[in-house]
């Protein structure tokens, strides 16, 4: 794995994510409904389970949730990369969706508050472990294809991915569950 070609497959992988988070976008734009629906199910699934807990088992959780995420972008690319691209592009759509919704009903500075201290953390993360798992389908494919060994070239991505990926999802769980809410406190 060269830098070159991590800096390829993550470029990738964020350009699949931001088209799926602008598609997101433009679905509860022109639909609100949508977003509506996104939302209940959002709120249903997740948000009501995590509310009740203290900040410190909220981050916990939060930190599991996405490392489990992120740990299927990375394997995902076992599927010769179509499951990192598929759930790369459904958390596309979805924060793409939920975000429309919120910007409608809250405002710009809202979303920012809500999404930036964490997510400067957070979608890094993701986007590396999805450029990981796209690059081990391109592994597979070329070992598949004679010219590659794909089990020799897992050790570097699999450290990048508990060097790199790991503690930006520590972080973005911290601040998440303790810096992210008091942001909010200030500006509702």
């Amino acid at each position: 794995m060269s830098e070159g070609s991590l800096a390829r497959a993550t470029g990738l992988a964020a350009a699949l994510f931001a088209v799926s988070v602008g598609l997101g976008v433009v679905a509860v734009a022109r639909d609100p409904a949508v977003g509506t629906e996104v939302m209940g199910l959002f709120r249903d699934q997740v948000v009501a389970e995590l509310l009740s807990d203290s900040p410190a088992v909220l981050a916990g959780k939060l930190f599991l949730n996405n490392l489990a995420t992120c740990l299927l972008l990375f394997l995902g690319g076992a599927s010769l990369g179509v499951v990192t691209a598929l759930i790369l592009s459904v958390n596309g759509l979805l924060i793409g969706a939920v975000t429309e919704l919120v910007r409608q009903q809250q405002g710009l500075l809202y979303i920012a508050a809500a999404l930036v201290p964490h997510g400067i953390f957070e979608i890094p993360a993701l986007l590396i472990a999805g450029g990981l798992g796209l690059l081990l389908g391109r592994e597979l494919l070329a070992e598949w294809q004679g010219v590659g060994d794909a089990a020799a070239g897992a050790p570097p991505p699999a450290r990048l991915f508990l060097r790199a990926v790991v503690p930006l999802l520590a972080v973005a769980a911290v601040v998440e569950a303790f810096i992210t809410p008091a942001i909010l406190s200030m500006i509702a």
